[in-house]
Parts: structure tokens; C-alpha cells; sequence
């Protein structure tokens, strides 16, 4: 009996050195169809496929199951480290359920995401988890929808770590209400003038968070004309928003950044302009990174546990058998650190 030892092993080649059908030789290896393979012949086609060192076809294996092992995680940008806390607890539920996580980050490019999930589709993942923020986008939206449904009607499912506008399982950070929360607790602290940092016009993300922080201030019945600034949602966004702000003649007591790593660059501009935070201005963010609390001064920020909203999102994107969408709240917790310390 010929085989292909040293070549490219094929599924026919496993059939014929088991004396068996190609039929029964997928049943074991590709899980194909309904029927069970008796333990004699399974035994036998497990064997050969280890003596020929033949290595199942994961797309073949797709097709048979009707889903592959695959779990799609859509991200705006990997480089973030929120999107990397988040990524981390979606790959811990993942691996807990013997299923692989792919990748994909979109660079806030509309196009890439919509590719990235015609391509999950076609290689048949069996859940897909979207993380970040919704655009105020009808036209897009409508398009990514769209994709989603069709996904769905192929057996996939999906999860979100964002706004609930997708119509899929849903875990929503309440950006508004921490927003709001942190802007009472500054006024609280002492401070009265303020500037935000507003991060991309259109990200719903970023717009929440503004309107937040200024109810905020209206609860506290601090009055005025709040300047805001827009830019990346970087680093290098903060930075260069912050310079702008100065630039133009503004000098609040308090800079708010609707995320921490602006608020990183706002403390960098600021030192760079001779200006020490907190006693000439302090500085807050959004979302409490964990690899940024070693930042000097201590970042006053909203924490949300964005490790535990990546494992749910994958938890309930791996979790079968309920066809009413999910939503999770979370609400994020004011921590007030040195970076908005009032002189006393």
C-alpha cells in the first residue's frame, strides 16, 4: 500500500491506508455529518493519520462543523492599552473553551472593519467580538449592521464592548455617568474652570464623555462656557490638543481628557510649557489603565474593569442558544489621585 510520507498528506490518503471511505475518514478527523463512526474504524483512521502525519484541513473542518474554532476580536487599535486590557479577558474566556482568538485591528478605519468582518464570515468564526466605540455615522452603521446580519445567519455569533446600537450581546461602559461623576467629585475637591479634551468628532465614545463631564459641572452649578478641544484619541492627540488649548490663550485650573492616554500628552504639553500638574493645572482621564498608574503625578481617572468586560463579551459571544441580545451596564468608578491635588 502507497502513501505519501514525506509529500503532502491528503484526507483520501488517511481513507485508503485505513481501508475505509473518504466519507468515514472526515466523519473522524473533519467531524462532518450527523452519523458516529464505530470505535474499530475510528481507532483505525486516527492511527493512520498519525503514521502519515497528516494534519486536518482547518478550513475543511469549518465547512463540516458549520463553524471553525475561531473567535474574531475587531479592535479600533491593538497599540491602545485599553484595547489590550480588554483583549487580554476576551483570550482568557476564549482559551477556557478551547477556541482560538484572531486578531484584527482597524486603525478607526470604517473600511477595514467592515473587511475584516466579511472575512470572519467567510472563514466561518464562530463568534466575533467587536471592541470600541460607534461612530455617528448613520450611513456606516448601516453597513456594519448589515454585515452582522448576514454573519448571524450563517450560525455566527457576536458580542460588542461598546454602545448599545448593534443589536447583538452588548457590554456598555456608561461613559456619560462617569463622566458626570468625575466632574462633580473636581468640584468637590475646589476646583471652578475647566477645559476638555475631546478626543475625534463623530466617535460617540468621546461625545458622551464631553456631555457627561459638563452635566456634571451644571450639578454642581459651575457656570461658563467650557472650552473644548478635539483630537486623536492618542497620546500624541492629548499632547497636541493641549498645546493648541495653551496656544490660544487658555489656562484652566483643571483638564479633563476623555481618556488616559491623552491625558498622558496633556501632562507631557504641560510640563514641556513649564506648567506643573496639579499645581498649575490638573489633569484627568477616563478608563484607569492599569500600565499607566505608574504615571508621576498619580492620574486622577474613572476606572472600569476592562479586563472583566472583555471576558464577558467573549462569554457571551461563546454561549449558544439565546436569541434576545444581552446588555451589561458598567459603570465606571471615580479615583481621585495626586494629578488633581488642590493646594491645601
Amino acid at each position: 500500500m502507497s502513501s505519501n510520507i514525506g509529500g503532502s498528506v491528503t484526507l483520501a490518503d488517511v481513507a485508503r491506508h485505513a481501508g475505509v471511505s473518504l466519507a468515514t475518514a472526515s466523519r473522524v478527523l473533519n467531524g462532518a455529518g450527523g452519523r458516529t463512526v464505530g470505535a474499530t474504524f475510528r481507532e483505525r483512521v486516527l492511527r493512520s493519520a498519525e503514521l502519515l502525519g497528516y494534519s486536518p484541513n482547518a478550513q475543511a473542518q469549518a465547512v463540516a462543523r458549520g463553524a471553525s474554532s475561531l473567535v474574531g476580536l475587531v479592535v479600533h487599535d491593538i497599540s491602545d492599552p485599553y484595547f489590550a486590557a480588554i483583549a487580554a479577558g476576551v483570550t482568557e474566556a476564549a482559551e477556557e473553551r478551547d477556541t482560538t482568538v484572531v486578531l484584527a485591528s482597524t486603525r478607526q478605519q470604517h473600511e477595514r472593519e467592515l473587511d475584516y468582518l466579511a472575512t470572519l464570515r467567510q472563514h466561518r468564526a464562530r463568534a466575533v467580538v467587536l471592541v470600541g466605540s460607534r461612530w455617528e455615522d448613520r450611513a456606516y452603521h448601516q453597513l456594519v449592521t448589515r454585515e452582522l446580519d448576514a454573519y448571524r445567519r450563517t450560525g455566527g455569533r457576536v458580542a460588542a464592548v461598546s454602545q448599545d446600537r448593534l443589536g447583538v450581546d452588548t457590554v456598555q461602559p456608561l461613559n456619560n455617568a462617569g463622566a458626570r461623576d468625575l466632574a462633580r467629585a473636581l468640584v468637590d475637591l475646589g476646583h471652578r474652570s475647566f477645559a476638555v479634551l475631546g478626543g475625534p468628532e463623530g466617535l460617540l465614545t468621546a461625545r458622551d464623555r464631553v456631555r457627561g463631564f459638563r452635566e456634571g459641572l451644571r450639578d454642581r452649578s459651575v457656570s461658563g462656557d467650557v472650552p473644548v478641544v478635539t483630537g486623536a484619541f492618542t497620546r500624541d492627540g492629548g499632547y497636541d490638543a493641549t498645546l493648541q488649548l495653551l496656544a490660544g490663550g487658555q489656562r484652566p485650573g483643571c483638564l479633563f481628557a476623555v481618556n488616559d492616554v491623552m491625558a498622558v500628552g496633556a501632562m507631557a504639553a504641560l510640563r514641556e510649557s513649564g506648567l506643573s500638574v496639579p499645581d498649575d493645572v490638573a489633569v484627568a482621564g477616563f478608563d484607569d489603565i492599569e500600565t499607566l498608574r505608574d504615571v508621576t503625578p498619580s492620574l486622577t481617572t474613572v476606572a472600569l474593569p476592562l479586563r472583566d468586560m472583555g471576558r464577558q463579551a467573549a462569554e457571551m459571544a461563546l454561549t449558544p442558544g439565546r436569541d434576545t441580545p444581552k446588555l451589561i451596564r458598567v459603570r465606571g468608578e471615580v479615583i481621585l489621585r495626586d494629578s488633581t491635588k488642590v493646594a491645601g
